[in-house]
């Protein structure tokens, strides 16, 4: 089976083909059972008809089995890097209603940020490692994400913020409640190396919503704004993530008075 061709499809024939395999392996099981039950009691002719369907059905399970291997050639790992397997979760979401927006090389579906990470088979969800990559129980997995609080505390975070703030401002020789753009920000709160991977533009775009949600905004005696943007989403400085109700939502600058 070729990498384009959609992965739901081959894995819901696959789990089928594996259905339909373990009926015949119940039913060879029913006969064994009624095999013992008869060489216990002393029923020749029972047994030897349980034997015999036992052997047919036996025989009919291996034939399924390696009817499976055989058909199932699925190139999981080309599928993935290619970009079909994206395109095949994004379509699969529209139908459902899931928004999912893709940014760079992330999935955004509040409140989670998706990678995908092809060399391994896998998906990663909030820094979390998930193998459960057939596209409808991702979904399923990020709507019941949606369905739960998210897990977020805003002092630290709006402590962290402060933080990197005003070294943004010293460090431009601005005035204390100039605003500053939340990427340089970002990149004071990943200056170490490998930072700028471990917590991305997307997952502090996200976490900037749900601080703004919050409501939490007087740290150290400052209150925290988030001005409202002007530039466009081409704009390097810009941030984007998706809100609770799929609608993109855009950050620039933030200050602190």
């Amino acid at each position: 089976m070729a990498s384009g061709t959609a992965l739901e499809a081959a894995l819901a024939a696959a789990e089928e083909q594996a259905a339909a395999a373990l009926r015949t392996v119940a039913g060879m099981s029913r006969e064994l059972k009624k095999a013992r039950a008869a060489a216990a009691g002393g029923q020749m002719r029972d047994l030897r008809r349980a034997q015999e369907a036992a052997e047919t059905l036996a025989g009919e399970a291996a034939r399924a089995v390696s009817t499976l291997r055989r058909e199932f050639t699925f190139d999981e790992q080309g599928h993935l890097a290619s970009g079909d397997y994206t395109n095949e979760l994004l379509g699969l979401a529209a139908e459902a209603g899931v928004t999912i927006v893709e940014e760079d090389d992330r999935l955004l579906c509040y409140p989670s940020v998706v990678r995908v990470l092809a060399g391994d088979a896998a998906i990663e969800v909030d820094k979390a490692r998930d193998r459960r990559i057939r596209p409808s129980v991702v979904l399923r997995t990020l709507a019941a994400r949606q369905a739960r609080p998210a897990r977020f505390k805003p002092e630290p975070f709006l402590v962290s913020l402060l933080a990197a703030y005003e070294l943004v401002v010293a460090q431009g020789g601005r005035t204390y409640d100039a605003t500053v753009a939340l990427t340089d920000v970002w990149s004071v709160l990943t200056l170490l190396p490998g930072q700028g991977r471990e917590y991305t533009r997307q997952e502090f775009a996200r976490d900037l919503y749900l601080l703004d949600q919050s409501g939490v905004s007087e740290v150290k005696g400052r209150t925290m704004s988030l001005p409202a943007s002007t530039l466009t989403k081409k704009t390097t400085k810009v941030l984007s993530t998706v809100t609770m109700d799929g609608r993109q939502k855009l950050y620039s600058g933030i200050s602190f008075s």
